[in-house]
C-alpha cells in the first residue's frame, strides 16, 4: 500500500505553510519534486527550499526530482489535457514502483490547496482507478486566493452577495457570469477583464503572491488596466514566466 499525500504549501513562502504539511513533509518516505521546464525554474527552487527549511535534521526522507510531462498545446484543451493527466499519473506510478516497491509513504508538494484549480486530486484518482493500492490523503494549503485578498486588505465577497471563481478564458468567452456580484479569475493568460466594461468595474491583481517579487496593483479597470497588461508584460518579460490572479467587482469591497 502507498499512503500518497497531497500536500498544499501555499504560494511557495515558509510562513504560509501550516503546522498540518510540515507534519506530512516530515512523515513521507519520499518527496516527489516536478520539474517544469528552465522557465520555470523557480517553482522547483522554493519547493527545494521548503524542503530544507521544513524537514527535520533527523528525517530520513529522500528527495526525488523527475522531469513533468508537457501538455500538447496545438490538440484541444479537454482531451489534451485528459492525455497530460494520463501521461503525468505514468510517472508517478513508475516513480513509486521504483522508490517505495513494497509501499509506503510519498509526499507531493502542491502549490496553494489540491481543492482549487489544481489537477493533483485528479491524476492521484488515476491510480487508483488502475487499481492500484494507494490511499490518498489531502493536508490543504493557503490559496493565492487568501493571499489576494489579505495584500489587498479587502474581504472576498461584497456583503450578503454571491462571488464565482472562473478562468481568464470563461470570462473572454462568456463575459461577466450571471448573479455574481464578485469574480475571482485565475489562469488568465493575460487581460481578459479587457473585454468588460472598464467604467464601472474594479479590479485588486496580484502576481507572484506570497513570493520576494510579489506585485499588486487595484484601482478601476478604466484606470489600471493598461498599467496591468504592461507590468504583466514586463515582469513575464524578467522572469519568464508568471503566476497571478484578480479579484472583480462592481463596487469597492470595503
Amino acid at each position: 500500500m502507498i499512503t500518497l499525500s497531497l500536500i498544499g504549501i501555499g504560494t511557495g513562502n515558509v510562513d504560509h505553510v501550516t503546522l498540518a504539511a510540515v507534519h506530512a513533509l516530515n512523515e513521507a518516505e519520499v518527496i516527489l519534486l516536478p520539474r517544469k521546464g528552465e522557465a520555470k525554474s523557480d517553482l522547483i527552487d522554493l519547493r527545494r527550499v521548503l524542503c530544507e527549511q521544513l524537514l527535520n535534521d533527523t528525517a530520513s526522507t529522500r528527495i526525488v526530482e523527475f522531469d513533468l510531462p508537457t501538455r500538447d498545446a496545438e490538440r484541444q484543451y479537454l482531451n489534451a489535457v485528459d492525455e497530460w493527466h494520463n501521461a503525468i499519473a505514468s510517472v508517478w506510478a513508475e516513480l513509486m514502483d521504483k522508490h517505495l516497491p513494497g509501499g509506503g509513504r510519498v509526499g507531493m508538494l502542491v502549490w496553494g490547496d489540491p481543492s482549487l484549480y489544481d489537477s493533483s486530486l485528479r491524476i492521484a484518482k488515476r491510480l487508483t482507478d488502475s487499481g492500484r493500492a494507494v490511499e490518498v490523503k489531502v493536508v490543504p494549503g493557503i490559496t493565492s486566493l487568501q493571499v489576494l485578498t489579505a495584500e489587498h486588505k479587502i474581504p472576498l465577497n461584497a456583503l450578503a452577495e454571491p462571488i464565482q471563481i472562473t478562468t481568464g478564458r470563461r470570462l473572454r468567452e462568456r463575459g461577466w457570469p450571471e448573479d455574481a456580484a464578485t469574480v475571482a479569475v485565475m489562469l488568465d493568460s493575460g487581460g481578459a477583464f479587457t473585454t468588460l466594461p472598464q467604467d464601472d468595474t474594479y479590479i485588486w491583481w496580484g502576481a507572484y503572491l506570497g513570493m520576494d517579487k510579489q506585485c499588486l496593483i487595484k484601482g478601476s479597470l478604466s484606470e489600471v488596466s493598461d498599467e496591468i497588461i504592461q507590468r504583466r508584460a514586463a515582469l513575464r518579460e524578467t522572469h519568464g514566466w508568471i503566476m497571478d490572479i484578480y479579484l472583480l467587482a462592481k463596487q469597492p469591497l470595503i
